[in-house]
């Protein structure tokens, strides 16, 4: 693990392999800030020219490396992309810390010298030396730095930005490792060893407690597997707290589709269709890492969607923890079904608010893409997430219920239809958040989070590596401060 240090002092005297510096947007040449000042007069004055020539014009993220000459305690430079001045924001940040980063994998140490926000600074630096370990014999290549130094960071800074990273490493681990390494049962033994490392309570429900609780979507979802399914509930209680946020996540640890059986062609990317359930387990941690004075209970429903004899059907109609019942139309609309359950078991305990989060439709990534997630529920809810989402950089767009796709979502038989009549694809994405709908009492302030696109890149950019990205645990421990505010 990199250990993140504040630190202190003019950029040229900082001991470290790589020096990092920010410049910003130029016509000619980029334009250099007063704290490379000692920097560029090692370089006699002439970095900027430097650099353009080597056609770096400080564009965002970009980066140029440079040998450090006489006078820098650094063995080499690093000049990284700001954009424009005037521009500047956490997100620009964020990001070129991490590019920065990812760029000196192989290096032992790196200090970051950047105007702005030093917080900012120190947690995209901290999420960029990420890297998932992977099972080759011989190695994965080049490790992260040991140690990163930001200039300007306070302590608190520092240790919020190595909570964050920390959490977040924890998603990107769960969600890239392989499906027969992680099924349910030892799914939710790992979330347990994490949580009481942490110092939560917990409780984890297998098949007869499941069956005794009336747990019928996660049983249905999870009956075709060898591996049975299990519903994990996480508690953190602080001194103080005054509010109660309850957390849902989906944990489908492999999705083959069941009966409904998805296509060869991308199925090997449903490994990471328990994201949902790591985010919201990771936000978790985080919190009662950074000591949130607020009240959590974190529920996830962990099953493997598999074909076999025992197989749930499309027409099967499956009674929900809170007495709904539900006809199934397709076996592969799976993770609303175990959704159902945890939102059902959540509300009972009373929170103040509820916020569910899951890799749940295709629909999102078509209609919104890879890095913007889609916000459903309750309209303060979703535009507090959508502006939470902003600060944090992980972007997410509030969606409506339309009268019309509301209707799609009745059933001739029971009391709610799995997806819509006819298996129509209207408001696809929408579809999942009418459902879910169903099992919050309409009064508790509620959002639903699809990050179908967005809990998975498939290729690095600034603090993001290709793989699991451990979003949206920064946008809900934001959230979760303004609950504890």
């Amino acid at each position: 693990m990199t250990d993140l240090i504040s630190a202190s002092g003019d950029a040229a005297s900082v001991d470290a392999d790589v020096l990092v510096i920010g410049v910003f947007s130029g016509e000619d040449a980029p334009e250099l800030p007063e704290s490379a000042a000692g920097v560029d007069a090692a370089f006699g004055g002439r970095l900027a020219a430097q650099l353009a020539a080597l056609g770096n014009t400080g564009s965002a993220s970009s980066l140029t490396r440079l040998p450090a000459p006489e006078g820098l305690a650094a063995t080499l430079v690093y000049a990284v992309g700001l954009g424009e001045a005037t521009d500047l924001d956490d997100e620009t940040l964020r990001r070129a810390a991490g590019t920065a980063v990812r760029a000196a994998f192989g290096q032992a140490s790196v200090a970051i010298a950047f105007e702005g926000d030093p917080e900012a600074t120190a947690t995209g630096a901290a999420l960029g030396a990420y890297k998932f370990a992977g099972y080759k014999t011989d190695g994965n290549g080049d490790d992260a730095p040991e140690t990163i130094k930001v200039l300007g960071a306070t302590e608190a800074a520092v240790v919020k930005a190595s909570v964050l990273a920390e959490s977040v490493a924890q998603v990107k681990d769960w969600a890239d490792t392989p499906a027969n390494l992680l099924r349910p049962p030892g799914f939710a033994t790992e979330i347990e060893q994490a949580a009481r490392a942490a110092g939560l309570d917990v409780e984890i429900l297998d098949a007869a407690a499941l069956t005794e609780g009336g747990y019928g979507g996660v049983l249905a979802v999870g009956g075709g597997s060898a591996a049975e399914p299990r519903l994990v509930r996480l508690s953190y209680r602080p001194e103080g707290a005054k509010a109660h946020v309850a957390l849902v996540g989906k944990g489908i640890t492999f999705d083959s589709g069941g009966l409904s059986i998805k296509p060869t062609a991308g199925m090997w990317d449903m490994k990471g269709d328990m994201a949902g359930a790591a985010a919201v387990v990771g936000a978790t941690l985080a919190a009662a890492r950074l000591g949130l004075a607020v009240n959590v209970t974190c529920t996830v429903a962990l099953a493997e969607n598999m074909v076999s004899g025992s197989s749930y059907r499309p027409s099967d109609v499956v009674t929900i923890r809170n007495g709904m019942t539900v006809e199934v139309l397709n076996t592969d609309a799976e993770g609303r079904m175990v959704l159902a359950d945890a939102l059902s078991r959540a509300v009972e305990d009373g929170p103040d608010a509820v916020y569910d989060v899951a890799t749940l439709t295709g629909g999102q990534l078509i209609a919104l893409g890879r890095r913007t997630m889609g916000l459903m529920g309750t309209e303060s809810e979703t535009e507090r997430l959508r502006r939470l989402g902003e600060a944090t950089g992980e972007q997410g767009w509030p969606m409506p219920f339309p009268e019309d796709i509301v209707k799609l979502m009745e059933s001739p038989i029971a009391d709610v239809s799995q997806c819509a009549t006819g298996l129509k694809r209207d408001g696809h994405m929408v579809q999942g958040g009418v459902f879910l709908s169903k099992f919050v009492p309409e009064e508790l302030p509620w959002a639903h989070l699809d990050i179908a696109g967005t809990a998975d890149s498939d290729s690095a950019y600034g603090y993001i590596a290709k793989g699991a990205t451990g979003a949206p645990v920064r946008t809900l421990v934001a959230l979760l401060e303004e609950h504890a505010a």
